[in-house]
């Protein structure tokens, strides 16, 4: 009896210290990417991309786009597919990066999917938004069209640089999106937030490839985004003291991830610790086109600078 006893605290407290320490990758039930989160009202809210493409597909399949929350950085819920590119109906092709911002209330998804080919675009990617009064939804489209269309961006040659954005209200009310393959392009939101305010800027940070994330800390602004480092893609930064730029270069933070060529970050402060979500190929059967996303931690060295991540398997301890 004693032995069977001692079993069953063992089992209860194996199952209590897992609940306790996350495992990269954190979102095991799908293959997930892309990761994007925010904290509202004590829990963090992730919006992340879906990948579905086959164990030999040699390129994506991403039919939507997920959201999960967390009130502890260990247990997952999944909301389901909230959005997809069905919601659009100028969209077409598959579900890319994306980031969800509140503001006054409401949720605003900015998505990167593709353009129909039609008398407003002839084609190429494009950045939509949906809103809605909840951060799980249900989203729609807030303005029945394209915010951003490819014609609407030059510099780059092809039709798959308007993709990723990220959104960033600064102190003053003032709200901008950044985007961009290739180059970084960035543009001007009115208060509104589903109309631009005045012209695109475009610049190209070093190594620049994709997938930018803004935010500001103190009186830094960063721009951490997916770049080509020695071997793409590591995540890279740049700092700056005005959102407009100019831009200083600090480094490569992430190297590459495993089992995946392609990295994306988004990074958040919740409860007394910086947070820095990413993706990697890790679970079974898993690879560059069905990916999953991870957590780590994110420290800051005096000067404002960013230390290497340390990836992780074991990923991030449980918060109250």
């Amino acid at each position: 009896m004693l032995i069977k006893k001692n079993i069953f605290f063992a089992l209860i407290f194996t199952l209590f210290s897992v609940s306790l320490q996350a495992q990269n990758p954190i979102i095991r039930g799908i293959f997930s990417t892309d990761p994007a989160p925010i904290v509202y009202h004590d829990t963090v809210f992730l919006y992340t991309g879906h990948d579905t493409a086959s164990v030999t597909a040699t390129n994506y399949k991403m039919p939507d786009w997920h959201v999960f929350s967390s009130t502890d950085m260990v247990n997952w819920k999944d909301y389901g597919a909230v959005l997809s590119p069905h919601t659009f109906s100028w969209a077409t092709g598959d579900a890319y990066a994306s980031q969800c911002i509140e503001r006054n209330g409401k949720f605003y998804w900015y998505v990167a999917t593709f353009h129909k080919k039609d008398s407003i675009s002839n084609g190429g990617a494009a950045i939509g938004v949906a809103v809605s009064d909840r951060p799980t939804g249900p989203f729609k489209d807030a303005i029945g069209k394209a915010l951003i269309t490819n014609e609407m961006t030059t510099d780059m040659k092809y039709g798959w640089d308007d993709i990723d954005p990220t959104v960033f209200v600064d102190d003053d009310g003032q709200a901008y999106l950044f985007w961009g393959n290739g180059s970084c392009k960035w543009i001007k939101l009115k208060e509104n937030m589903v109309e631009e305010d005045g012209p695109i800027t475009t610049f190209k940070p070093k190594h620049y490839i994709e997938g930018p994330w803004v935010y500001k800390r103190k009186d830094l602004y960063y721009l951490l985004y997916s770049g080509a480092g020695t071997k793409p893609e590591m995540i890279e930064y740049c700092t700056a003291r005005n959102i407009r730029g100019p831009w200083t270069y600090r480094g490569i933070i992430e190297g590459n991830v495993s089992n995946s060529f392609t990295t994306h970050t988004g990074v958040i402060d919740y409860k007394g610790e910086t947070y820095f979500f990413y993706h990697n190929g890790d679970l079974p059967t898993g690879g560059s086109y069905r990916r999953s996303v991870c957590v780590d931690y994110m420290h800051y060295n005096e000067d404002g600078t960013i230390q290497k991540i340390v990836q992780t398997k074991q990923g991030v301890a449980a918060v109250k």
